[in-house]
């Protein structure tokens, strides 16, 4: 077990800084402060992550933490952390470890004890999921489809049942095949598809998936698409035994009939009404 309190113990920490994903306004007076105030600025692309920290004249020094320099920026930061230096984790734009660098830093500062502390800021998945129109708990973030079809269409497959809002990250190039497979495997569903969220061209196109694909040629930037979940899951039954005998193993464990039905509907995901039906007529 890890029990963190964050703020009542002497351990260095990394902060994950949740950075404006286009607005530069959406940045919160606490992530400024803890820019500002941290020993080093561990971020996805220096040249990007600098534009902000002039922005808001912020001096403290960066190191480079990316996908293909984990073997080695790793263990710097945790080293910096050891001599008791705090970091801050950023990336290009939103949280660290959503569909960016940080999941594996994050591990291994756990790992090795040190603080690991959230500093809340903008988030596309959660701004698109409010805006979507679609309902918006529960709901599923996957972030990107792979890029190679063949797995693509295994992963939206294996997601068709749910029944929660599912939401996914889109790059402009690909937007077009990925909203015609979700078409072919999850049918014509309700969609939100977000772009440029926060910016200037900010722009939400609700409705149908047959619908958004009559546009989506016109379409630039980066997406994020709310998918309705599936109203019409087929459950199979697994028993092996009736729902008659079903209830009477319950009844003969001790619970009244009205309880076994309850339990039993909850099991096989049927309605109470529709056990107590089939229990009264084998009666």
């Amino acid at each position: 077990m890890n029990r963190q309190k964050s703020f009542h113990n002497d351990k260095a920490t990394l902060y994950l800084v949740a950075t404006p994903i286009g607005n530069l306004e959406e940045i919160t007076y606490r992530a400024i402060n803890v820019l500002k105030e941290v020993d080093f600025i561990a971020a996805e692309d220096t040249r990007n992550t600098v534009k902000l920290l002039n922005h808001f004249e912020i001096q403290t020094k960066m190191t480079s933490h990316h996908e293909h320099n984990l073997g080695q920026s790793i263990p710097k930061v945790i080293g910096l952390l050891k001599e008791g230096h705090d970091i801050a984790l950023v990336s290009d734009a939103g949280y660290p470890a959503i569909s960016d660098p940080g999941y594996e830093l994050v591990k291994e500062a756990i790992k090795e004890e040190f603080n690991v502390v959230p500093v809340s800021g903008a988030n596309a998945c959660l701004n698109a999921l409010v805006v979507s129109g679609i309902a918006p708990q529960p709901f599923v973030f996957y972030g990107f489809l792979n890029h190679l079809d063949k797995k693509k269409k295994k992963e939206i497959d294996a997601l068709k049942n749910h029944t929660e809002t599912i939401v996914f990250y889109e790059s402009p190039h690909r937007i077009k095949k990925t909203l015609t497979l979700l078409q072919s495997i999850l049918g014509n569903r309700s969609i939100a598809l977000c772009r440029e969220i926060t910016k200037k061209h900010e722009e939400v196109i609700r409705g149908t998936i047959e619908e958004v694909l009559s546009v989506v040629d016109e379409l630039r930037g980066e997406m994020v698409i709310v998918v309705e979940g599936c109203k019409d899951v087929e459950v199979e039954d697994t028993f092996d035994i009736s729902i008659e005998e079903h209830i009477q193993q319950y009844i003969e464990k001790g619970m009244t009939p009205k309880s076994a039905i309850k339990e039993v509907a909850v099991l096989r995901n049927l309605s109470k009404n529709e056990v107590y039906d089939i229990y009264l007529k084998s009666k």
